[in-house]
């Protein structure tokens, strides 16, 4: 997979930045590990029982998705973690809340969302999008389902395309228009003060400072008014905001980390004081025999 002498490999698009891969490191099947959690989910969701043929199913997925795009989540198998931050919440409201709408955002193989829809959120009210609609047919690969088996919806698309996903002020009131009928559409913009969550996950930390505040806008105008609706996720964090310069695989990543305080002062500017409730703190994670600071997080509306 190297590159020929004296060129670069094809740019690979990530976050707001592409990078480039001299050569791009093989997979290791040595790093699949499963919790025995994550294994009991895996084996419920995939109807795969045995070890041995489960590991073999996500590795053949994982060597797809790997030719699709060689993100360090690929070939770490993070893609494989549950980063819901708010299941309980989450799953509360799926449960109490009629017709409430999950998006799971920058989803990858919606593992977040597959996970929401086993604990009880109502599959059909789930909306997963990735800017890359392979990754969203590989979601079926994963689980062994079709859009025939499993009723969540996907939408593909970049979510900094106004067609995708434009800039909108957050609901102050339930929205003129009808809650929309999910299997049909094809952006994220007839969403608009219809999600009571929003899941976004190992997401924030792909893009600048200021394109961080033009997504959480986005966002925010996609959450609904009524009380208990959230925003949440994870991404790398630190003590004091600023760059991080990370060497994964080949490749080298500056990624901006906001401290709990700067994320939420960024907060701050997308809604008016007392609409919401900001909550975010640090906390030591290992990927890939390295250290890092996750900032886990929610946004509350009051």
């Amino acid at each position: 997979m190297a590159s020929p002498e004296g060129s670069q490999s094809p740019p690979i698009p990530l976050g707001d930045r592409v990078v480039h891969y001299e050569t791009c490191t093989p997979l290791d099947p040595s790093l699949y590990a499963l919790s025995p959690a994550e294994a009991a989910f895996f084996k419920a969701t995939t109807g795969i029982d045995d070890d041995a043929a489960l590991k073999a199913h996500i590795i053949m997925v994982q060597d797809k998705a790997y030719k699709v795009a060689p993100y360090p989540c690929i070939y770490g198998f993070s893609f494989l973690r549950n980063h819901q931050t708010s299941s309980m919440r989450t799953s509360q409201i799926g449960r109490e809340r009629k017709d409430a709408i999950l998006l799971d955002i920058g989803c990858c193989f919606s593992v977040d969302s597959r996970k929401a829809a086993a604990d009880g959120f109502p599959a059909c009210n789930i909306v997963a999008s990735d800017l890359k609609p392979e990754f969203l047919e590989l979601s079926h690969v994963l689980f062994n389902t079709s859009k025939g088996t499993y009723p969540g919806h996907f939408v593909a698309g970049d979510i900094f395309d106004p067609v995708v996903l434009s800039v909108a002020p957050p609901s102050l009131a339930v929205p003129p228009s009808p809650r929309p009928d999910l299997s049909a559409i094809t952006s994220l913009n007839p969403l608009r003060g219809h999600c009571s969550v929003i899941n976004a996950s190992a997401f924030f930390h792909l893009f600048t400072e200021e394109k961080q505040l033009h997504v959480a806008r986005a966002l925010a105008g996609l959450l609904s008014s009524e009380p208990g609706s959230l925003i949440c996720g994870l991404h790398l964090g630190a003590e004091e905001p600023g760059m991080l310069s990370l060497g994964i695989l080949e490749g080298k990543f500056d990624i901006f980390c906001h401290s709990p305080q700067s994320w939420e002062a960024m907060w701050e500017k997308v809604f008016t004081m007392g609409e919401v409730k900001v909550e975010a703190s640090l906390h030591k994670s290992e990927f890939m025999n390295s250290e890092h600071a996750l900032l886990i997080w929610s946004v509350t509306r009051l």
